[in-house]
């Protein structure tokens, strides 16, 4: 597939890249593509968006923080699927899941959600998304440090216990499965924003 990689000299783009070219995609300029896939800013992703949808051209979204809401009618419009995930690692969509199976249970929760330091929006889009799953709008903690890639932990407190699921990414070759996914799968989602690699798994 000819792909627009926005964000290529970015931390995940450097990965991304090349993997999509050893998977056998060719990147091109936005006019000669067939899809996008957009990691850069809050600021810029909407943007790069609506360029790809008037060419015609789908979007896979890396980026969190943009409105999710005006990228979707933009895509209902035009009848393009664009796909977005707040976190394309596996590992850290079975975390979510998990964690909304603990909070049927034990419904005291709180997130401490950990990242790189150049991380622009706080809580990031995994944390709020996954305190969308749990309900009752738990208490989101964010760090942001040097030193570290994408971490996240939700704890459950209860009578005399705790418990803990989390998961870590140590590198951002986490991500390439999940990003080759849904390429493969882009074509056939409906016009508008799907969110989430849950509803690819």
């Amino acid at each position: 597939m000819k792909i627009t990689l926005n964000g290529r000299r970015g931390k995940v783009g450097l990965v991304l890249g090349p993997a999509l070219e050893d998977a056998g995609h060719e990147l091109v300029e936005l006019d000669a593509a067939e899809a996008i896939i957009d990691f850069t800013s809050p600021d810029a992703v909407e943007g790069n968006v609506r360029a790809a949808l008037e060419r015609g051209i789908p979007s896979v979204i890396g980026t969190t923080g943009f409105d999710h809401a005006s990228v979707d009618a933009a895509a209902r419009e035009r009848g393009i699927a664009c796909f977005h995930a707040p976190n394309f690692a596996v590992g850290a969509v079975l975390m979510m899941r998990f964690a909304r199976e603990a909070a049927a249970q034990m419904p005291r929760a709180e997130i401490i959600e950990l990242h790189n330091e150049a991380k622009k929006d706080a809580p990031s889009g995994t944390a709020k998304a996954t305190a969308a799953l749990l309900g009752g709008e738990p208490a989101i903690h964010s760090v942001r440090l040097p030193g570290l890639v994408a971490h996240q932990e939700v704890l459950f407190g209860g009578d005399g216990q705790l418990l803990t699921i989390r998961h870590d990414t140590f590198s951002r070759e986490a991500f390439v499965p999940g990003v080759l996914l849904a390429l493969e799968r882009l074509d056939g989602l409906p016009p508008g924003l799907t969110v989430g690699l849950d509803a690819l798994l």
